[in-house]
């Protein structure tokens, strides 16, 4: 996939920023589809700062837009399923400042799938805004994580192993933080 994703970008490089973003906001709406090949080939087309920002801007609003879409269609029907999730659960009723702590540290996990967080939070009470700014500040984390994955596997250095130890130091120690307040 990625090596596709990465051939269209060369294709039409006049159009890669614009490509990129719509396929970010494709695999956002859809909800379950991994968006590690896009950041992959973002890296590879655009650079490790570009190609990141890119992502970054592609993710965000990709899960704004999904948002406003689950929101408007499936919060009546679907929030009591969710019930049973517990974790979830606590996102469901969350507001505001709660909700953004639990957007902000579920977006930190690199393997919950970003997009039951966005159908959570949509079916929830929390606002948009709110939504919007936890969601895109525990997304950067997590893509500098992916990025630097990337271009590790291309570029591995001292230098970069040394920033990744340091940065899984950190997140290790955010998450026992949030958990001793638990």
């Amino acid at each position: 996939m990625q090596n596709y994703f990465f051939q269209l970008l060369q294709q039409y490089p006049q159009l890669a920023i614009i490509i990129s973003i719509g396929i970010s906001l494709l695999i956002a709406i859809i909800g379950v589809v991994p968006s590690f090949f896009i950041t992959a080939a973002n890296i590879l087309f655009f650079g490790f700062w570009n190609g990141t920002l890119i992502s970054f801007i592609g993710e965000s609003i990709g899960a704004a837009i999904a948002f406003i879409l689950y929101r408007k269609g499936f919060k009546k029907t679907l929030e009591s399923r969710l019930l049973k999730y517990e974790k979830l659960k606590k996102l469901l009723f969350a507001k505001n400042k709660e909700a953004l702590q639990l957007i902000f540290s579920l977006r930190l996990i690199p393997y919950v799938p970003s997009g039951l967080i966005t159908f959570a939070a949509a079916i929830g009470n929390v606002s948009f805004t709110y939504f919007f700014i936890a969601s895109s500040l525990g997304k950067i984390p997590a893509l500098l994580l992916e990025a630097y994955s990337v271009y590790g596997a291309t570029h591995l250095g001292e230098q970069w192993k040394l920033m990744l130890i340091l940065l899984g130091l950190l997140l290790l120690y955010f998450f026992i933080q949030q958990k001793n307040k638990n």
